[in-house]
């Protein structure tokens, strides 16, 4: 496995398995691996005949007030890890290499960024967006690998590579938990145990919301509220937003369809959750 830190080099590399005639893969993290991002580098591994892992905690989508500086890190444990799976590269770019002074070019997608997370984290999706198009342009994937525990993320950048014409796959991989339902994210380290408890209303709340709808329940409204109630009902929780949405352009829906996304962002603590699910009868 090669670790590679310069664009100039990670452009070569890429060029000589495309000249070769391998399908390259990317997966993009921030680091701190844990089973979820495993999981999308052996999807990856599977579909393509290299796998590019690329580890850059991006400070343009933290805002003023984000965790950029407490982000947890720790480099020798991901190189083991992504060498345990498979990878042939592990891209890890300096901030400096990324952005150099003389940087004035961002990626902005329009209407799908306008909800959800968007909404109280303005800026957030421009610096995804503008890192995901650098981190292509690097390492010249056939294809990418994002996971859907961030439904708007992969919305987001599928919307990109679309609007932009790039010669890319854009696969989603289902969310990885834990034995408990928590799903896998860096952040859960920053929960102390009892705050751990509590995080647990995340997937219990998307699960009630499953059993309504299964029970015939489509006032999005009516779903909404439950959803609240029990999240309020737990310790340490402060709700950012819970929405039913459409899952193409996550506009609000009154009224649930035959496909519908419930999407959650909750603080438990100081530390800021995300989950989501699809409703659709079983």
């Amino acid at each position: 496995m090669e670790v590679i830190e310069t664009v100039e080099r990670m452009q070569e590399s890429a060029d000589e398995f495309r000249s070769a005639g391998y399908t390259v893969a990317l997966v993009p993290t921030m680091g701190y691996l844990h089973e979820g991002h495993l999981e999308l580098m052996r999807v990856g591994r599977k579909h393509s005949d290299k796998l590019i892992v690329s580890i850059f905690v991006n400070p343009a989508q933290f805002g003023p007030t984000d965790d950029f500086g407490e982000y947890p890190r720790d480099t020798e444990g991901d190189l083991k890890k992504a060498r345990e799976v498979g990878a042939d590269v592990v891209f890890m770019p300096s901030v400096e290499e990324m952005y150099p002074e003389v940087s004035q070019t961002k990626v902005h997608v329009e209407k799908v960024t306008q909800h959800l997370c968007g909404i109280s984290r303005p800026g957030h999706f421009e610096g995804v967006t503008t890192v995901v198009c650098k981190l292509f342009n690097a390492t010249k994937p056939h294809m990418a690998v994002f996971g859907q525990k961030d439904y708007q993320q992969l919305t987001v950048i599928s919307r990109m590579v679309e609007d932009l014409n790039m010669d890319i796959e854009i696969i989603g991989v289902h969310t990885v938990r834990e034995q408990d339902g928590l799903a896998m994210s860096s952040r859960n380290s920053y929960l102390n145990p009892e705050e751990r408890k509590s995080a647990l209303c995340l997937k219990k709340s998307l699960d009630l919301a499953d059993r309504m709808f299964q029970d015939g329940e489509k006032t999005a409204r009516v779903i909404r509220e439950a959803v609240e109630s029990l999240i309020k009902g737990h310790a340490f929780t402060e709700i950012d937003y819970v929405t039913l949405c459409d899952p193409a352009t996550l506009e609000d829906i009154e009224t649930l369809g035959e496909n519908s996304l419930l999407a959650l962002a909750v603080r438990v603590g100081n530390t800021r959750l995300i989950d989501n699910c699809l409703l659709r009868k079983t």
